[in-house]
């Protein structure tokens, strides 16, 4: 029978933010990304030409990194990516594409596990252990940040253990530091012979999260993977208080009954909100890449509900219930979230549920229930004479407007899954559209 070592360390972490200067990437980021690329994509290459796009392996590699976390294609060294490799994730490598995966089937011969924590300490009511970063495994971590944990495949001596940073803070709370359930948890599946997982919503999946602890399911995918190695529980409890909760499914694009949050465009790329998901399509490519909204933005919500690009602003508006945030680009901007009545909208409105900017007009339209909205750009006012019945504006819309955005002259408006195509100066509606029209699958 197999015991785990697991060492837990709770230090300070001092959380960064960073920007995305359209720069070349300097000497400092391109250090980073060959000790990433080779620690994590096995790249092999030595240190000679700088990243550029190009047939080197170290273009390969980083292709072959920004497909697995659902970047922008380029084989380049971009902002978007270094800013990819800054966040905080688990010490194994990720040299496979797909979801869930296993370390060549290896698993433990029994079902009757153990485990053991070393070297406990309390305070403050959390387990301590201090491991230096050389740690005896030749896996050493890599101080605050970065690298926040590791563990190994069941096997013989250290197969099975997990190790924790020493130079990261650890909490039980979403306020700071990193959730130790979630980095235990992720580090368990490696202890029990699962590998890292593409899907953004997995526990697999190899970059930091926060998701509630209180309210977490085991994802579907990593249900899939572990029953793959094991088999599915045999041990139904007749007499539990409430059953096993359903795990939850990552938002798949080709479902047809897909009903989105929000939809809105980002300086050409196009953006479709779901849950605690995102997709992002790009103006180069079709295929759209999934992420979690809190891998990119962790301050944001999950199942927001209205988003709209402003032309006049250059920013991306973003919903959820009473408050809205804006994007310049990728980052926040300083001041959000706001209320909604900054707007000027009535107080009685206590959530938007769709917007979209006209670029003809300039005005942005709210849409809450039945009726909508219009407000002025320029003059960061709402105009009178509002609000007004939805199918004044568009004819034959009598459902509710769950979406909306402006692209190539023509609106469209979501309601459940299907979509609305109209032309805002003639108030035409000329086609009823599925999802997949804009978010193919």
């Amino acid at each position: 029978m197999k015991t785990f070592n697991l060492c837990l360390l709770l230090v300070n972490l001092a959380i960064v933010v960073y920007s995305l200067p359209i720069l070349p990437p300097t000497e400092e980021d391109e250090a980073l990304a060959e000790t990433y690329l080779k620690k994590f994509f096995n790249l092999t290459e030595e240190t000679g030409p700088m990243f550029r796009r190009g047939p080197s392996q170290r273009s390969r590699k980083v292709s072959e990194m920004q497909r697995f976390f659902g970047l922008k294609v380029t084989g380049t060294l971009d902002a978007e990516t270094v800013k990819m490799m800054k966040k905080p994730r688990c010490g194994l490598p990720d040299v496979h594409i797909g979801r869930f995966t296993t370390f060549n089937n290896l698993k433990w011969p029994t079902n009757q596990l153990t485990y053991r924590v070393c070297n406990v300490n309390i305070y403050h009511f959390a387990l301590l252990h201090w491991a230096p970063i050389n740690h005896g495994d030749f896996y050493p971590f890599d101080g605050p940040e970065g690298t926040l944990a590791h563990a190994f495949s069941p096997g013989a001596d250290i197969g099975g253990d997990a190790h924790f940073d020493d130079d990261e803070y650890f909490t039980f709370s979403s306020t700071r530091g990193y959730n130790l359930f979630l980095v235990a948890a992720h580090e368990f599946g490696h202890s029990l012979g699962l590998s890292h997982s593409n899907d953004p919503g997995a526990l697999m999946f190899p970059v930091y999260s926060y998701t509630d602890p209180s309210t977490f399911s085991l994802p579907r995918d990593d249900v899939t993977g572990i029953q793959y190695i094991y088999g599915p529980n045999p041990d139904v409890n007749p007499n539990a208080d409430k059953p096993d909760p359903t795990p939850v499914s990552t938002p798949d694009a080709c479902d047809p009954t897909l009903v989105l949050d929000a939809v809105t465009t980002l300086r050409g790329e196009k953006m479709f909100f779901k849950g605690r998901f995102f997709w992002r399509i790009y103006p180069q490519s079709s295929k759209p890449h999934q992420n979690l909204i809190k891998t990119f933005w962790p301050e944001l919500p999950d199942n927001i509900n209205a988003a709209y690009e402003s032309q006049l602003s250059d920013r991306v508006f973003l919903f959820k219930d009473h408050q809205v945030w804006a994007l310049y680009g990728y980052d926040i901007v300083p001041g959000y979230p706001r209320n909604l009545k900054s707007l000027g909208l009535p107080r009685t409105v206590k959530k938007v549920d769709a917007a979209l900017y006209d670029e003809h007009s300039r005005k942005t339209l709210f849409f809450v229930g039945d009726n909508y909205y219009s407000y002025d750009e320029e003059m960061k006012s709402m105009d009178r004479g509002f609000p007004k019945r939805v199918d004044e504006q568009f004819p034959g819309m009598t459902s509710k407007v769950t979406a909306a955005f402006q692209v190539r002259g023509f609106t469209y408006l979501y309601s459940g899954p299907y979509v609305f195509e109209y032309n805002m100066r003639t108030r035409r509606q000329f086609r009823v559209l599925g999802n997949n029209y804009f978010l193919p699958c």
